[in-house]
């Protein structure tokens, strides 16, 4: 069974818009009988790519900090307990197959750059993909491309990192390399 993490935003005051992504997005892993990977809480994004999964008949893994479990979503098809927040991301980037940030701020940037990161180091060599089909990530991804042209980051780091503008095309970009995990 193909895991895929989605990070995405826990703020409340969103617009619906994003929320609406992620339980598409959540319905989508599901149709595709993949198991979704997330951060565990019930609200706004990670609520609602968790409910678009169960939805579609998909299994829901929560990886939460316990200084969060006020927030825990109580249907999670297991639920996982870590002692701190660098703890939760390694969590989900090894328990997934492959890493898709949806539009967030400061925590989702945080993993995704965590999953990019140790991609580059050589630790997994899981997809990394963002969906982004309003252009939340523009400003930070011509950072990133400034970063290239100045000699920060390199090309191969660059191109690892996928960027999609819908969300079919963003699974699509996580299956391809997707290789499943050796229980250890």
């Amino acid at each position: 069974m193909i895991a895929v993490c989605v990070f995405c935003s826990a703020a409340e005051d969103i617009p619906a818009r994003h929320v609406d992504l992620a339980g598409r997005t959540g319905a989508a892993i599901a149709a595709r009988g993949w198991t979704l990977v997330s951060g565990g809480e019930r609200v706004s994004m990670m609520g609602s790519v968790a409910r678009g999964a169960r939805a579609g008949g998909g299994a829901t893994v929560g990886v939460v900090p316990r200084c969060l479990t006020d927030r825990t979503d109580p249907d999670c098809d297991e639920l996982v307990l870590t002692d701190s927040m660098g703890e939760r991301k390694s969590v989900m980037i090894d328990r997934s197959d492959a890493l898709l940030a949806l539009p967030g701020g400061l925590g989702t940037c945080d993993e995704l750059f965590e999953a990019w990161t140790t991609r580059m180091l050589g630790l997994h060599a899981k997809p990394v993909v963002v969906l982004d089909p309003d252009g939340h990530f523009t400003d930070l991804l011509r950072w990133v491309d400034s970063a290239v042209d100045s000699g920060f980051i390199g090309t191969r780091s660059r191109d690892a990192l996928v960027v999609a503008r819908d969300v079919d095309t963003a699974l699509d970009a996580c299956l391809p390399r997707v290789r499943r995990r050796v229980p250890s």
